[in-house]
């Protein structure tokens, strides 16, 4: 038996705001998409066009409350970067970041729902 990753999801308020962040922030280009047909969901799909990982972000029109808990924000989805010094530039001119540990060389930012990423540079 052979299990493979294939993607992970997180819940979003405003797709269109999503969807803009992380084009901006990490380059992420929307691979495909998934409407109900009376218009609860919309899930898209979203891939950095190098590995077939994929980031399912998912609209639910229901959804009656200001915002998802995302308990103490202990898990996190790790980006690696060819320009580290670079992203970090952009990353502090988009106001997102919100915990850099300079010791072991990493930062994490946040996206318009309050996950995390962390952006590791490439080895």
């Amino acid at each position: 038996m052979k299990f493979q990753f294939v993607h992970e999801n997180y819940n979003v308020m405003n797709l269109e705001k999503s969807l803009q962040f992380y084009e901006e922030a990490l380059g992420l280009k929307e691979v495909r998409r998934k409407e109900a047909e009376d218009g609860s969901f919309i899930i898209v799909y979203l891939g950095d066009g190098e590995t077939d990982f994929e980031l399912e972000l998912t609209w639910l029109r229901d959804w009656d409350k200001e915002h998802y808990d995302l308990g103490d924000c202990e898990f996190h989805l790790a980006f690696r970067v060819d320009d580290y010094d670079g992203a970090f530039k952009k990353h502090q001119e988009m106001d997102c970041v919100v915990f850099e540990n300079s010791d072991m060389g990493i930062y994490f930012i946040t996206d318009p729902d309050g996950y995390w990423l962390e952006i590791v540079p490439t080895e």
